[in-house]
């Protein structure tokens, strides 16, 4: 008998992604080796992601599917979970040492930093994170070369509400509580700050470039309300530098 195959919605840059029985698939992209290999080096590692099912008789690339719901139903998450977050994120970037990371030249990443040398997830936000028995970070197909300061500013920045509208001071709380879950050092506490206003930005610029050439989908995204959403952040961020500066360096 063949087992159904339901088609997954939410996410925004994927094609066709359907359920089949306790697995996900996805089209089989140039990178998902790589990712497959990465996936179990962390599994290796002690660290809880969908393990890695190789390709299907269709070509297509496939990986546990994670029961559960996705935080970013169950936003703002409190303080305790925040932390749990914030050292989620600390072990993947501890295990991810020791995986040797691609040639950045010869690897896509969309938002790419400078002087990457560690191989990171690139998008640890709510809407990829799965809360149930288990606590998951889901769709890792667009790992690669980043830093420890990139990949985290933008965990932070979304996992701490700091988006426009937000209280200034209860979104400063929610950061504390995601650096402080994560261990941050003196220097990546003093860094973040920055790094989060440049990632912002680098996400708005991207949809409002995309949006002026018809690159998709990012294109289509950005009349969608993300583009909206991006500059909203940016500017939250940025206007409130001194707020985030003092609220992880504070005693």
């Amino acid at each position: 008998m063949f087992e159904h195959e339901q088609e997954l919605t939410g996410g925004n840059a994927s094609e066709r992604v359907v359920r089949k029985g306790n697995t996900v698939r996805k089209p089989w992209l140039e990178n998902s080796a790589t990712v497959q290999a990465y996936l179990g080096a962390l599994r290796a590692a002690g660290v809880d992601v969908p393990t890695p099912l190789g390709r299907d008789g269709e070509g297509r690339h496939v990986v546990e599917f994670v029961e559960g719901k996705s935080a970013l139903e169950q936003l703002p998450l409190g303080h305790e979970d925040l932390m749990r977050v914030g050292r989620m994120i600390r072990q993947i970037h501890d295990a991810s040492k020791s995986f040797a990371m691609p040639d950045p030249d010869g690897w896509n990443v969309l938002l790419p930093v400078e002087h990457p040398d560690l191989m990171c997830h690139n998008d640890l936000a709510p809407w990829n994170l799965i809360m149930g028995d288990r606590w998951v970070f889901i769709d890792w197909d667009g790992a690669g070369p980043s830093t420890r300061l990139w990949d985290l500013a933008y965990a932070a920045q979304s996992f701490g509400l700091l988006v426009d509208g937000q209280p200034v001071h209860e979104a400063a709380l929610r950061l504390r509580a995601v650096v402080d879950g994560y261990g941050a050092d003196i220097a990546l506490r003093t860094a973040l700050p920055a790094a989060m206003a440049k990632r912002t930005a680098a996400m708005h610029d991207l949809l409002k470039s995309s949006h002026e050439t018809g690159f998709q989908p990012w294109a289509d995204m950005y009349v969608a309300g993300h583009g909206e959403h991006w500059r909203g952040a940016a500017d939250y961020v940025r206007q409130n530098l001194p707020v985030w500066d003092q609220a992880l360096t504070a005693p």
